[in-house]
């Protein structure tokens, strides 16, 4: 059973955090960020598959294959993409900063960036920043550190739960950035998970890797996929639950429960806080013939610029929504197909139900959290994909980003 509990990414035993403000970014918010384990940690990472790959996460691809990393330094307000072989130098020198200051090895560290692409880093306040988030670490520097990944978030994303593994008690704890340039294939924008669980590398690679995607890859702001996606997970073990080391354990199953509740809770949030969003849409694809025809098709409708600008207008055009299901690849039939929104079913095989009340489905379509379910009678797999809705104010916040 998950309990929430407050004291964020530094919950778990053993786990110090610290964010301060190098002037990075303008606005006088933090922009350097450190998490730290004062214990070695099992460790695992999912990054981006855009081909354009940010420099820190080349950086942190070659750490977590070591699997032992104790640190995680961050900075916002420069994605350090684009950059070529001086971003990639910058890259390894926060890493390097970060170690000595923490009497690590290079590879015990892993980097992050997020901000403009193309832009170098400015290392002198860089480096002069991670000396004095280094210096800063504690307990208490949670909101500090969630404070240093955010750009155009306008709220903090943050969760933490306790549970129990053989009469030990366990935590968990997770934060994450992001409200545009959102759509993970393998990964999310910015996050990082923390636990005292003790748990093979190897399971807890395997772990991160479903919790990720059923969480961070169902879901779609805009339909772009950053250069700098991260989502990484340390496990210190100082919670002293006998060592998982078989994926068919009671206690693996719980573990994962535990990691894919958070895991589901960041991705969702990041959905709430689309940049200019005003509403929150749940895309169920049920009756599909296979799990990846349910995600194409939901994620198809999760995509739709048209589909997204209705739902911010109010606009009881559904045509849409069945539209982008069968430009979408999935195995699919028309007279096969149902559709609902709310609980007002709209179409049956194929077919708009006679009658029904437009005027209650715009009702439906002003609510701030929306559900739509799309039935393909194909098969028995499904897919909850979340989004949000296209608003004047995204096409403003993108249009104005580095100005």
């Amino acid at each position: 059973m998950l309990t929430k509990i407050t004291g964020g990414i530094t919950a778990p035993q053993g786990f110090k955090a610290a964010g301060v403000h190098a002037g990075i970014k303008k606005n006088g918010i933090e922009d350097i960020g450190i998490i730290y384990s004062t214990v070695p940690t099992a460790a695992a990472a999912k990054f981006t598959t855009n081909k354009m790959v940010a420099a820190p996460v080349l950086v942190s691809r070659e750490a977590v294959s070591q699997g032992k990393v104790r640190a995680i330094v961050v900075n916002s307000g420069c994605a350090n993409a684009c950059t070529g072989n001086q971003g990639l130098t910058d890259a390894r020198t926060m890493a390097h900063k970060t170690a000595e200051l923490l009497n690590l090895n290079d590879y015990e560290v892993l980097v992050a960036s997020t901000g403009v692409i193309g832009v170098p880093l400015p290392m002198d306040k860089v480096t002069a920043g991670i000396s004095q988030a280094a210096a800063a670490l504690s307990e208490n520097g949670y909101e500090a550190m969630l404070s240093a990944i955010m750009t155009t978030d306008t709220f903090p994303k943050s969760c933490a739960y306790e549970f129990t593994l053989g009469g030990k008690p366990c935590k968990i704890a997770g934060i994450a950035k992001g409200a545009g340039m959102i759509h993970p294939n393998m990964a999310t924008m910015l996050s990082f998970i923390t636990t005292d669980v003790a748990i093979a590398p190897d399971l807890l690679n395997q772990a991160l890797s479903q919790a990720v995607e059923l969480s961070y890859n169902m879901i779609s702001v805009d339909g772009d996929t950053s250069t700098n996606d991260t989502v990484a997970v340390l496990a210190n073990g100082q919670a002293g639950n006998k060592l998982i080391a078989a994926a068919g354990s009671q206690d693996y199953q719980e573990f994962y429960s535990a990691l894919q509740t958070v895991c589901t809770e960041l991705a969702q949030l990041v959905v709430r806080d689309g940049e200019g969003a005003t509403k929150f849409l749940e895309i169920n694809v049920t009756g599909a013939a296979h799990f990846a025809d349910a995600k194409c098709a939901a994620m198809a409708i999760a995509k739709s610029p048209l589909v997204k600008t209705a739902f911010f207008g109010q606009d009881p055009n559904w045509g849409r929504i069945l539209c982008a299901v069968g430009y979408s690849g999935a195995k699919t039939q028309l007279d096969k197909t149902s559709l609902a929104i709310g609980d007002l079913t709209i179409v049956v095989d194929g077919h708009g139900v006679a009658g029904f009340e437009t005027a209650k489905l715009k009702e439906i379509m002003a609510a701030k959290d929306i559900a739509i379910t799309v039935n393909l009678g194909q098969g028995e797999a499904a897919a909850t994909v979340w989004t949000c809705d296209f608003s004047y104010e995204y096409v403003k916040i993108n249009g104005e980003y580095t100005t």
